[in-house]
Order: C-alpha cells, then sequence, then structure tokens
C-alpha cells in the first residue's frame, strides 16, 4: 500500500505500482469504440500508461494534452490514458482538445487494473478511483519509468516520463 494525498490530505492506494525493470501485468481496457483492449494490443511499441482519477479534471486535462503534445516525437509509442471515466466522456474530451494521438482506455469493465497496478484508491473523497501515475513500458512490457504522483492535485514530472523514451 502506498500513501499519497489529495489536497494535503493523506489517502492510501490498494498496493504499489511495478518496479522499474518487471513486465507490466497484462490488462484488459474499454477502448472508444466499446472495445476490450489489452496489453498485447500495443505489441511492439513503447508504452506510456498516464493513469489518472478522471479527465474531466483540470490537472488531468492538462497532463493528457501535454502528453499528447509531446507523442508526435515518438512515432513507436503508444499513449494509454486510463481512467475511471466512461468511453464516451474519454471520446467527448479528446474531440473538444483536438486529441487524436492518444488512446482513452476506461476501466469500466477492467476494475481489476486498479488493483494490479497498485493504483486504486481505497479511501477518502477518491476511493474506487486511480491514483495519478505514469508508467512507461519498453517494447516487450518491461517497465523502464514509474512514477505515483505523491499530491493528486499535481501533475507527473513530463521530463522524467519522456527522458527514458528513444
Amino acid at each position: 500500500m502506498a500513501k499519497i494525498t489529495l489536497q494535503g490530505n493523506e489517502i492510501n492506494t490498494s498496493g504499489n505500482l511495478p518496479n522499474i525493470g518487471d513486465t507490466a501485468p497484462d490488462f484488459s481496457l474499454v477502448n472508444a469504440d466499446l472495445e476490450d483492449m489489452q496489453l498485447s494490443s500495443y505489441s511492439g511499441k513503447q508504452k506510456l500508461l498516464s493513469i489518472v482519477p478522471s479527465l474531466d479534471t483540470p490537472v488531468c486535462a492538462e497532463s493528457t494534452k501535454k502528453f499528447s503534445t509531446h507523442a508526435k516525437k515518438f512515432p513507436n509509442l503508444a499513449i494509454l490514458v486510463i481512467s475511471a471515466d466512461l468511453p464516451f466522456a474519454m471520446s467527448r474530451f479528446c474531440k473538444e482538445q483536438d486529441i487524436s494521438n492518444v488512446d482513452t482506455l476506461s476501466t469500466m469493465r477492467g476494475q481489476q487494473f486498479a488493483t494490479d497496478y497498485g493504483v486504486l484508491i481505497n479511501d477518502g473523497p477518491l476511493a474506487g478511483l486511480t491514483a495519478r501515475a505514469v508508467l512507461v513500458l519498453d517494447e516487450n512490457n518491461k517497465v523502464i519509468h514509474a512514477e505515483l504522483v505523491s499530491e493528486i492535485a499535481d501533475e507527473p514530472d513530463y521530463d522524467q516520463a519522456l527522458g527514458v523514451l528513444s
């Protein structure tokens, strides 16, 4: 279990992020077309998993826009924005923000993801959602960067996450 804060108030997650060097757990999450997507759906690509509580918050929206901007520099990168939002809301957000180069994935049928990745918030007002985290995986799904953002209201460290990409 990891301890994080929400506006300075301590809350707990269900576990810990996978460690650098670990193979990321497989998952089944729902994309914008209501299809189940697995980690293997992005085989052969580097993957940046931007795990957020909800795209309907300013910090989550901002981080998605920033990662989208940087995605153009890395042609072999799949940016996966993962939240509990419904696929319809995620698609609407991307359309309104003119974001077309990220894959939004919902935990609506894949709630095990949050537990397997150690990001399920166990208590406090956001219990049941995911903590803010960024994982970067190589082409073989080995973790090469892991950040659990200690304060949910803060943005992740973009430079560190993007700095491990080739």
